[in-house]
């Protein structure tokens, strides 16, 4: 098929990409950082760009370094490490690769948070604080379901719903995605929708980019629901995140060129459509569809 007979409607499922395609993750962590930044009087509160450039930097560190790491856990040692290098003092979990986390158990319905090891399989009883983690540094990493929904989202995903399954491919653990989940799922009655699948780093094992990461998706949704990677619409805000390991796979994609956003504008990626919300994306679906 040539790329100009390319329909939006001839794919069965969309994968989405959520922190920073629904999810406004650079105001909530932006917000989350406030408190500290204020503390310590850091030049970066006046410069949000500046901020989500160096918290990115860390946070791509300790990916790669835990891979199996569960992400309110990374989040909680992000902000360890930010305020140990703004403050120009020794890092308090640097080298400790069974850094402690934030959350214990959870499930794709709940969670329960506790303190313990970072590990999502073999998590642990000793005291956040005792291994180098203050309470402001878990209250940041246990912050993800307060981040702000994009205002086109929710209705956009109940018209989408409409046409495809809805899917995730999140670098996030259930516990966390959960409470987003809920805003999404339940907030708004006016536009009823459900995710049909949620695939997260904790299922996988490694954070996107790793190409491993959408050949789980892929082999899932072919599994669940009989979708083969030529019927996958993968949907996304990052091109470095998304996009290039789409592109090395074969699958084709959406860019949410969301306005002013920071983050993950560094990959040289390919995409077959781009829309500034996904309300223009959920319009031009039901335009196709008419």
């Amino acid at each position: 098929m040539s790329e100009s007979e390319l329909k939006l409607t001839q794919f069965k499922a969309l994968l989405f990409d959520v922190y920073a395609t629904l999810i406004d993750w650079e105001d909530g962590i932006y917000n989350g950082l406030q408190p500290l930044l204020t503390r310590i009087e850091s030049p970066l509160a006046q410069s949000k760009r500046d901020l989500l450039l160096a918290f990115t930097s860390v946070e791509t560190d300790l990916q790669h370094k835990y891979p199996t790491m569960l992400y309110a856990d990374i989040l909680a040692h992000v902000h360890a490490e930010l305020a140990a290098r703004l403050t120009n003092t020794p890092s308090r979990t640097d080298g400790d690769s069974d850094a402690v986390g934030v959350t214990a158990t959870s499930t794709n319905e709940g969670s329960t948070s506790t303190a313990g090891t970072s590990s999502s399989a073999d998590q642990g009883p000793s005291s956040p604080t005792s291994r180098g983690l203050t309470e402001e540094d878990v209250a940041f990493g246990k912050s993800i379901p307060q981040w702000p929904v994009f205002p086109d989202t929710i209705p956009a995903l109940a018209t989408l719903s409409k046409h495809y399954k809805l899917t995730v491919l999140s670098n996030v653990d259930h516990a966390s995605f959960s409470g987003t989940r809920a805003i999404l799922e339940r907030s708004d009655p006016a536009h009823p929708f459900a995710f049909d699948a949620v695939y997260t780093a904790q299922d996988i094992g490694s954070y996107k980019p790793d190409p491993a990461n959408f050949e789980y998706a892929l082999r899932k949704l072919d599994e669940q629901f009989g979708i083969r990677k030529e019927e996958v619409l993968c949907v996304a805000a990052s091109l470095s995140h998304d996009h290039v390991p789409a592109n090395r796979l074969g699958i084709r994609s959406v860019y949410i060129d969301r306005e002013g956003a920071a983050i993950g504008k560094d990959g040289a990626a390919k995409y077959d459509w781009k829309f500034a919300t996904l309300g223009e994306m959920a319009e031009a679906v039901d335009g196709e569809a008419k």
